[in-house]
């Protein structure tokens, strides 16, 4: 019996109920997809996702205040020493940290990227902008890896692609609406060469010919990614594929509709059906065990030093243990899952 096997939980199952209710409010897409994930995964997901929420709102509610940052600074360093506050997410992160041996700097990275954010940060090249997606995105992917029971370099890399690709595809998505708070997270370099003064921009957001062209180069860049990630799929346990592969997808198809918006990051917030979401839930579940494997392509620069801290962590997880039930979810269950999306869509359940 492992050393961790005999120490007891912190969070227990209203907390897990708490977590659940915060992913299922608060992202319908990852929801959905975390549905298709085996519950031995499924269930510590939930409470990373409900700490990464926790943080993201207190730094919103916070007015970007340097308080709310050190009061999370406090919570996490309290959950990684195993002594959480009274709370569900923060019993929830104390137990997954532990368990699957997460770095403390990993999600401390996190939170320096929620710094930034407080800090109104701009980013002068696409390599920049890469760095604040690793912090915010690919955090949360290297983590999910860990709780998936991978701690390889090529997998880790790829996740970290994948998050900043999504990253990126949010930032596409989001311009108007950042503009309109004072927000640019388009890369200076690239506005500037194509005309846009970005003063000028956040005064008076207007999808210009000029503009659209940024962000179909930034949703170019994200496309790159994505085509990356997607062979790192093949490094995860086999029932944990399906899952991760139709995030990937439904993430992808943001950026495709608002390619069929024209580019207008501006004045529209392209969404995706829950009928498309249906097929690209479909088409990732038939075809996950089909993936080809990576091609061994190096970290992004701006990531490498996520995968650098898993990797050479000293730190043990608890031994792996019935990782590989099912290797597909059934397909009932996909069709059930986007019936409730579209019924939350039309109707606001």
């Amino acid at each position: 019996m492992s050393a961790f096997s005999t120490m007891r939980e912190f969070a227990g199952p209203s907390d897990h109920q708490t977590c659940k209710r915060a992913i299922r409010t608060g992202s319908r897409t990852f929801y959905a997809a975390s549905k298709l994930l085996p519950l031995s995964v499924r269930k510590p997901a939930y409470g990373l996702y409900a700490f990464c929420r926790l943080s993201d709102d207190a730094v919103d509610l916070g007015d970007g205040s340097p308080g709310a940052l050190d009061r999370l600074r406090h919570r996490l360093a309290l959950a990684c020493e195993g002594r959480p506050l009274p709370f569900a997410a923060d019993r929830a992160m104390a137990d997954l940290m532990r368990r699957y041996a997460i770095p403390r700097a990993v999600p401390e990275a996190l939170l320096e990227g929620l710094g930034w954010d407080c800090d109104g940060r701009r980013y002068e090249t696409l390599r920049d902008l890469q760095g604040y997606a690793a912090r915010v995105a690919s955090t949360v992917g290297v983590m999910m890896t860990c709780l998936m029971g991978v701690r390889d370099a090529g997998a880790l890399a790829r996740a970290c692609d994948l998050g900043v690709a999504m990253q990126l595809t949010n930032i596409a998505r989001d311009v108007g609406e950042d503009a309109r708070a004072g927000r640019l997270y388009l890369p200076l370099e690239w506005l500037l060469e194509a005309g846009v003064d970005p003063e000028a921009f956040l005064a008076d957001p207007q999808p210009t010919d000029a503009l659209k062209g940024v962000i179909a180069k930034l949703l170019a860049a994200a496309d790159a990614l994505y085509a990356r990630a997607r062979s790192g799929v093949a490094a995860l346990p086999p029932s944990c594929r399906p899952a991760i592969l139709a995030a990937a997808d439904i993430y992808a198809a943001i950026g495709a509709e608002i390619a069929v918006a024209g580019f207008d990051g501006v004045t529209r917030r392209a969404r995706v059906s829950g009928r498309r979401k249906l097929r690209l839930l479909s088409k990732a579940t038939l075809s996950a065990a089909w993936i080809p494997r990576d091609a061994g392509h190096p970290p992004l620069a701006a990531t490498a030093f996520l995968v650098d801290e898993i990797v050479h962590s000293r730190l043990r997880p608890e031994p792996k243990s019935g990782w590989f039930g099912a290797l597909l979810p059934r397909f009932g269950r996909i069709v059930e899952i986007v019936e409730r999306l579209e019924r939350a869509e039309q109707f606001g359940e």
